[in-house]
């Protein structure tokens, strides 16, 4: 008779899109923050934690439906900018662990469980997130390229001047492309040393970074609280030192950057299985 009763049972109509775990979220801050779906979000407290997830009706949210969303560009930026907004509201208010976009658990148990699992790396990532904070810094190319002067036609000819000026561009060019490498590193390097962590990430195009000049640096650094002076003033006398880049302080951002790698596909739907 159970297992009649089980099999009679509707399925469910709503997940959980996982945005983030904290140690604590009171129902007042909740109850400010808006989720995926227009409505606050929620917690699901296990293991001494807190996961703020938002309810994901699974007509849209469900794996086939997602799959299918998230190869529609503007609705995936438009879930990017909510799955942000969330943890950018948490951030706000204390160290917050970010999950990977369009994480969706099937209920809240499977929720619950996770947090269990993971306690453990968990609580060592909020306890190093404690009093810091993401930076970023990205630096771009200064437009401007030597001038290279005409030459007068020697013995050689035409030709032959062509080459020689064809063969001059191309190692300043080279020259300087080496230069810039060299200061991107040098900046790196430097901001490194002045937080706690830091990361190096591909440069973004130019489609994404909306910069008309190409991007040489894009680096995030892990920042206490206290040193921020000390590191904003920093990334100015590093732009300074190299003229040839010009450096852009983001932030502060939830920590992205700075949570253990898992290995999951950077966009997971949790299913029963």
């Amino acid at each position: 008779m159970g297992s009649m009763v089980d099999a009679a049972l509707p399925a469910p109509t709503a997940g959980a899109w996982l945005h983030g775990v904290v140690r604590d979220a009171g129902p007042a801050t909740l109850a400010r923050i808006g989720g995926m779906d227009g409505g606050p979000v929620r917690a699901v407290s296990a293991a001494g934690l807190v996961a703020v997830v938002s309810t994901a009706p699974l007509d849209e949210y469900g794996e086939q439906p997602l799959r299918r969303n998230l190869e529609d560009l503007a609705w995936l930026e438009r879930a990017a900018r909510a799955h942000h907004a969330v943890l950018e509201a948490l951030a706000r208010r204390g160290p917050v662990v970010p999950a990977r976009l369009a994480t969706v658990h099937t209920d809240d148990e499977r929720v619950a469980r996770s947090l269990t699992t993971r306690r453990a790396e968990l609580v060592a990532t909020l306890d190093r997130l404690t009093g810091r904070g993401e930076w970023g810094v990205k630096g771009y190319l200064v437009p401007g390229a030597t001038a290279v002067g005409a030459e007068p036609v020697t013995a050689g000819g035409v030709g032959t001047a062509y080459l020689r000026r064809r063969r001059a561009q191309l190692n300043a060019r080279e020259e300087r492309q080496r230069l810039i490498s060299a200061a991107a590193d040098a900046v790196h390097g430097a901001l490194c040393e002045a937080a706690v962590s830091g990361r190096r990430h591909p440069p973004q195009d130019r489609r994404l970074s909306g910069a008309s000049a190409p991007m040489v640096l894009n680096g995030a650094y892990l920042v206490d609280v206290a040193a921020l002076p000390r590191f904003t003033e920093l990334v100015g006398s590093l732009g300074g030192r190299h003229p040839g880049l010009h450096l852009e302080l983001t932030g502060p951002w939830p920590a992205y950057s700075f949570v253990a790698e898992r290995p999951e596909p950077a966009l997971t739907v949790r299913e029963p299985g």
